[in-house]
């Protein structure tokens, strides 16, 4: 893939996707309640969330298949409700359903794609050619999908979906009933979209550790943004970065910390010592004990930790949630 080609996938200084405001109803139920949520180009966003609470239903009106109640949604400038054919061009799409016909083989499901869109017949071969040698499939172009891995046949989608140079690829829960090895494929495959050919991603997940991979995290409750940012930003918001001592008298763990000045709290896990730098604090710590069975680790928030932080400050039920770490 030439420099120009990097440049026309990953378009302009415009918002790639923009949704503001945007209200979703089924008859008396509020799946997408006033959410707000944009990216610029080459950037990769995860929408992560329960079972239920709005993904999919974003991703609907994103993706021009449903119309909003309310708010404006504009992929790369243009308006899903005024100018929806203009906003589908900018788009490749890969549901989690498998949607390849498994009777033909890879290169013809490309080909078929390409020649729906409208490509002429040379481009379409070219792009076809093009997207088999990125993504390894150029050996296997006459194997029927039936005969395909879930890994492959992912692989096939998300070739497919860039065939007709979209700048955003939306993907609905991309390795769901995938094996693990499967998953690193796909994440392997989509990160070097974003690094190499600048293309824009936007995914819905309920897996703790496939957020991570993300630019940009938005947690959704109940059709509401309860948390949004970095992985980074999101964890430091947390004030649970910490020293935790595990021993055989916590007691007097606790009264020999509270000698050196620490505040320590005794929680699940054991002692802790919460504090922005715990590697920093870790020599105080061992230097002011003197308990038998001593251990000493330091642990910082994880994706779980916010997680569970945002639904809290929801109010949504915890028994209820699906989002979980594989």
């Amino acid at each position: 893939m030439d420099v120009s080609e990097a440049r026309q996938l990953s378009g302009s200084a415009t918002s790639a996707f923009e949704l503001s405001g945007l209200i979703v109803r089924y008859g008396k139920v509020t799946a997408v309640d006033g959410v707000s949520v944009s990216s610029p180009p080459g950037r990769i966003t995860a929408l992560l969330g329960p079972n239920g609470a709005g993904k999919s239903s974003m991703l609907g009106v994103l993706s021009t298949a449903a119309r909003p109640d309310a708010g404006t949604v504009r992929i790369f400038g243009h308006d899903v409700r005024k100018s929806p054919m203009a906003a589908r061009r900018r788009l490749g799409l890969v549901f989690q359903e498998r949607t390849l016909d498994k009777e033909l083989s890879i290169e013809r499901n490309l080909w078929f794609h390409a020649r729906l869109f409208g490509m002429k017949r040379d481009d379409a071969r070219a792009r076809t050619r093009l997207m088999l040698d990125l993504f390894g499939l150029t050996d296997r172009h006459r194997q029927p999908v039936e005969e395909l891995s879930g890994g492959l046949a992912r692989r096939v989608e998300i070739a497919r979906a860039l065939l007709h140079r979209p700048g955003l690829l939306i993907l609905d829960e991309p390795t769901n009933g995938l094996d693990p090895t499967a998953r690193a494929g796909v994440w392997t495959d989509l990160l070097r979209l974003r690094d190499e050919l600048g293309v824009t991603v936007l995914y819905s997940t309920h897996y703790m550790d496939e957020a991570e991979f993300a630019d940009e995290i938005v947690i959704l409750q109940q059709g509401r943004v309860v948390r949004q940012g970095s992985i980074e930003q999101l964890k430091s918001s947390l004030d649970s970065s910490r020293v935790v001592v595990t021993c055989a008298d916590e007691d007097a763990a606790v009264r020999q910390l509270l000698a050196a000045g620490f505040e320590p709290l005794i929680e699940p896990g054991g002692v802790a010592v919460h504090c922005p730098d715990p590697e920093t604090q870790l020599a105080r710590v061992v230097r002011a004990l003197d308990v038998p069975g001593l251990t000493v680790s330091v642990h910082h928030p994880s994706m779980n930790d916010v997680y569970l932080a945002a639904a809290a400050a929801s109010g949504a039920p915890q028994e209820r949630e699906s989002v979980s770490t594989p």
